[in-house]
């Protein structure tokens, strides 16, 4: 399935974001929006989590099973998201979120495969460590300084 036109641009951008290490910035971004948009993100909070949780496990060296180019668009797509200007801009009301919604829709039903091992992942954790390895800190200086685990 060929991407949305408009996410295409953010890939490269996604590339380099996750080689400067920037990935703990975009996810406090991401999760500021999602909390800021309150119930109109309907299922796609939901998708949203289960994005930011994959993003958190790989940053903190716990879940390494995805393919850089699944995590790549993982990361564009929560570029897009947080985007003002795409191809519908945000400030537009009522129409601004269609875009973002569709793609993030589109990336779930692309890298569905991806995320299910993800998922299946998750189940076989305990609920403690999960708790540790998802968890937002307070500002993404703590996540920084959290950093990465070593392998």
């Amino acid at each position: 399935m060929k991407a949305p036109w408009s996410f295409a641009r953010f890939l490269p951008l996604a590339g380099r974001l996750i080689a400067r290490g920037r990935l703990p910035t975009l996810l406090f971004a991401v999760a500021s929006k999602s909390a800021s948009q309150g119930n109109r993100l309907g299922k796609l909070k939901d998708d949203l989590r289960l994005l930011q949780a994959l993003c958190l496990a790989y940053w903190r060296g716990e879940y390494r099973s995805i393919s850089p180019k699944a995590l790549i668009s993982v990361v564009a797509g929560l570029m897009y998201f947080l985007s003002p200007v795409d191809a519908i801009p945000d400030f537009l009301p009522l129409f601004g979120m269609i875009d973002d919604i569709a793609v993030l829709a589109w990336l779930m039903k692309v890298l569905d495969d991806e995320l299910n091992a993800f998922r299946a992942w998750r189940k076989r954790q305990l609920p403690e460590k999960l708790a540790v390895v998802e968890r937002l800190p307070d500002t993404p200086e703590q996540l920084h300084l959290q950093g990465p685990k070593k392998r």
